[in-house]
């Protein structure tokens, strides 16, 4: 990367004197345009002086260590990123419906939503599942409904994510099980499980345990997977929901990497040696509207990434210094206001993602403010990841924005302050202590509240909400939840449980509490649990009476 000169410096001044000033002065610059959408100060134009790094220790080449460049040498060239749109609602069978629909449409990968109730340890025919059943997404209650939600799908043929925390052993032991019943090897099926608790504590609230069983869950299935499940992604390192619950894309990048450190220090705790489970680490990110910040985010996060496992846990397999993730377009900066000028911002996250270097990409539908998505809003949205694919260009070459002065600007300013944030985490004694005093959970409200009051005092705009208000609100057709759904997800779970063998599946829920209570590994017993059509509910309460059940933390 160029170095400045003198001559450039003063050539810079000169212009600044004598082109730039007078211009401002007859047409003074936009208030927004002086800092990214995170708040980070922009300049009106950026030079080698901006970019003091040399090329090797900053940049590098594509599948090269320290990996800004991507993860891959030819990356795109290839093979492009996994299109995987995020589908699930009702019962079982309806989500099969729309993921066969997608993937005859094109889609590569499959990932799925769950609702609240399976999301929180509950069986539909619980109380505290009462007006959710099947609302936020797909209702799993036990191996049946698994079955049916990947019936006619081979699963060692497609990829799966499952967005699934708290209860992700128990979801990931019915995927198993299923994948078995078809035939495939486990050592052969691939996907990920979301299985991220801590971002759960911080922003998102789907949590059951307390954080220290929490993580003993978490790490039993690293190694359970190193052993029998290979080719799976553990767990997905996720900055999305905080992104999405309001703080900046400094934050992001070192809330997630912090979050990421914890899980690799307390599986290193246990025994298991780093590059034995490191390359089944995945992450998740939000692709928010400012392009090139984003883009610079993501260069940043995968820089960040492989210095830290090198210096911190001396990791020498290169696949475990690799930040593999997944990318999600904002939600949040969707309207419900003239929701066809969603399809536009989906497109810029989106393409935001492709020139970050993204593995695999779900692109929001232009409804999502309004409903969940109907057949055709999700077709429209997966038909935009196919555009920049095969029409834009954007994947003709690696990395085609490094070398860009206000992008590796960008990329050194947002990996400079991650490291900042981290350090004053490690000060307060890691993430765990800065979640138990709200200091993560604060920095997100703060950066939320100073977002909120640009829009409302129109410092930022959003088209069609604080400008640009005019014309129809063009909604078209929503989806409509069948309210009779719950009550037929609860009739077929009584049903299940009234003939399977109920002596198998107390032992195998006695086996679970005993196993909880000692040091062995859980995922087999739940493995077994899962077979005999023990439910998630079933599986989570014997749980909670060896656990307990956390109580989040409250800053006002």
């Amino acid at each position: 990367m160029s170095q400045t000169t003198p001559a450039l410096e003063d050539a810079l001044a000169a212009w600044m004197a004598k082109t730039y000033g007078p211009a401002v002065a007859k047409s003074p610059e936009r208030p927004e345009a002086e800092a990214t959408l995170s708040g980070l100060p922009t300049k009106a134009v950026y030079t080698p002086a901006d970019v003091p790094g040399g090329y090797a220790e900053s940049l590098g080449f594509p599948g090269a260590f320290p990996y800004t460049r991507g993860i891959q040498p030819t990356m795109y060239r290839g093979r492009l990123w996994t299109m995987r749109q995020y589908a699930g609602f009702g019962a079982a069978e309806e989500t099969n419906a729309r993921f066969r629909y997608l993937l005859e449409q094109g889609q590569t990968g499959l990932s799925t939503a769950f609702d609240l109730p399976t999301q929180m340890g509950y069986d539909s025919d619980d109380e505290m599942a009462l007006g959710e059943v099947g609302k936020t997404g797909v209702a799993i209650d036990s191996l049946e409904d698994m079955e049916a939600l990947f019936a006619g799908i081979p699963l060692d043929k497609v990829t799966t994510s499952m967005t699934i925390n708290a209860p992700a052993s128990v979801l990931l032991a019915m995927y198993q099980v299923v994948a078995e019943k078809q035939g495939a090897d486990p050592r052969q099926i691939s996907g990920t499980i979301q299985n991220d608790i801590l971002k759960e504590y911080i922003a998102r609230n789907t949590y059951i345990f307390p954080p220290t069983p929490s993580l003993r869950l978490i790490t039993d299935i690293f190694g359970y997977c190193a052993a029998n499940l290979p080719k799976w992604n553990t767990i997905s390192i996720s900055g999305y929901h905080m992104r999405e619950a309001g703080c900046t894309a400094v934050q992001e990048v070192a809330f997630t990497l912090a979050n990421g450190l914890t899980y690799v220090e307390a599986a290193v705790k246990t025994g298991l040696a780093v590059d034995d489970f490191a390359p089944q680490l995945a992450f998740f990110f939000c692709s928010q509207l400012d392009m090139f910040e984003e883009v610079a985010k993501f260069r940043a996060a995968r820089r960040l990434w492989a210095k830290l496992m090198k210096e911190r846990f001396n990791a020498a397999n290169p696949k475990s210094l690799q930040l593999r993730f997944h990318t999600q377009t904002s939600g949040a900066s969707l309207t419900a206001q003239q929701p066809d000028n969603n399809v536009v911002r989906t497109a810029i996250e989106a393409i935001a993602a492709v020139l970050g270097g993204t593995q695999s990409l779900h692109t929001n539908a232009k409804d999502e403010a309004l409903s969940l998505p109907t057949e055709a809003s999700a077709l429209l949205a997966l038909r935009t990841q196919q555009v920049i694919a095969y029409e834009s260009g954007a994947t003709n070459t690696v990395d085609p924005l490094a070398g860009s002065y206000y992008v590796e600007a960008l990329t050194d300013k947002i990996e400079a302050e991650a490291l900042a944030y981290m350090a004053r985490i490690d000060a307060l004694g890691g993430v765990l202590p800065a979640i138990e005093q709200g200091y993560i959970q604060g920095e997100i409200a703060e950066a939320a509240y100073r977002y909120q009051q640009e829009v409302d005092h129109k410092i930022r705009t959003v088209v069609g909400v604080n400008r640009f208000t005019g014309g129809e609100d063009a909604k078209g057709e929503l989806y409509r939840h069948d309210a009779t759904r719950e009550t037929r997800q609860v009739e077929k779970l009584k049903a299940l449980k009234a003939r399977r063998d109920q002596a198998a599946v107390d032992a195998a829920i006695a086996r679970i509490v005993e196993t909880a209570r000692g040091p062995e590994n859980l995922m087999p017993a739940i493995v077994e649990a899962v077979r005999v059509y023990a439910t998630v509910g079933e599986i989570c309460h014997g749980l909670r009476g060896v656990f307990g059940q956390y109580r989040g933390v409250v800053r006002f």
